[in-house]
C-alpha cells in the first residue's frame, strides 16, 4: 500500500466497517512506518484488474515491534468475499511477520465476525481473551487471537470447499 491508495482504501473501509472506519490520519500514520531500513509495519493491498479499471478490493496490515506482530487490518470488499483473498493477504501478513522476526501474531476480532474469527482458526490462532468494548463507537467486544510461530503457519483446509485464485 502506498499513499495513493489511501482514499480507495478509504472507501472499502466506511463500506466495510461504518461504524469504526479507520481514518485517513491512521492510514498515513501507520505508512509512515513502512519503508525504509527501520520498517516496522506492512501494508498490501489487492487490485482487481478484470474490469475497464483496477480496484481494489483488499488490504492489510500489520505492525511489528520487538518479537512481537499485530494484525492491525484486514478487509476484503463484499464482491470478492469467499473468493480466499483474505487467506492470501494473511499469508503475506504472517510472511512479514517472520520476516520482521517475530516469534508470534496477535490480532483482535470483532466478537461478532465469525467468518474472520475460523480464517483466523484455520492458519492457526487460538482465542485467548476479550476486550470489552473494544470497537466504538457501538461497543462491540473484540476476541484477542494469538499464533506462535508465524513461520510454520499453515491454513487448515476447509471441508466441502475450495479456494479459487482471484486478480486480487
Amino acid at each position: 500500500m502506498r499513499w495513493w491508495d489511501i482514499e480507495p482504501v478509504l472507501e472499502l473501509e466506511k463500506d466495510l466497517f461504518p461504524e469504526d472506519a479507520w481514518s485517513r490520519g491512521m492510514f498515513w500514520s501507520d505508512l509512515a512506518h513502512a519503508r525504509g531500513p527501520e520498517a516496522t509495519r506492512r501494508y498490501l493491498v489487492a487490485v482487481d484488474t478484470t474490469g475497464d479499471e483496477e480496484r481494489i478490493v483488499g488490504y492489510a496490515g500489520l505492525a511489528a515491534a520487538g518479537d512481537l506482530a499485530d494484525v492491525q487490518t484486514i478487509a476484503v470488499a463484499r464482491d470478492h468475499q469467499g473468493t480466499g483473498l483474505g487467506g492470501r493477504l494473511l499469508t503475506e501478513l504472517l510472511r512479514a511477520a517472520t520476516a520482521f522476526e517475530c516469534a508470534e501474531v496477535m490480532l483482535e476480532c470483532r466478537i461478532d465476525n465469525v467468518r474472520a474469527q475460523k480464517l483466523y482458526e484455520r492458519f492457526g490462532f487460538e482465542a485467548i481473551g476479550f476486550r470489552r468494548g473494544y470497537y466504538q463507537p457501538g461497543n462491540v467486544d473484540a476476541l484477542v487471537m494469538r499464533l506462535t510461530d508465524p513461520s510454520t503457519s499453515v491454513p487448515t483446509p476447509v471441508q466441502g470447499t475450495q479456494e479459487t485464485e482471484n486478480n486480487g
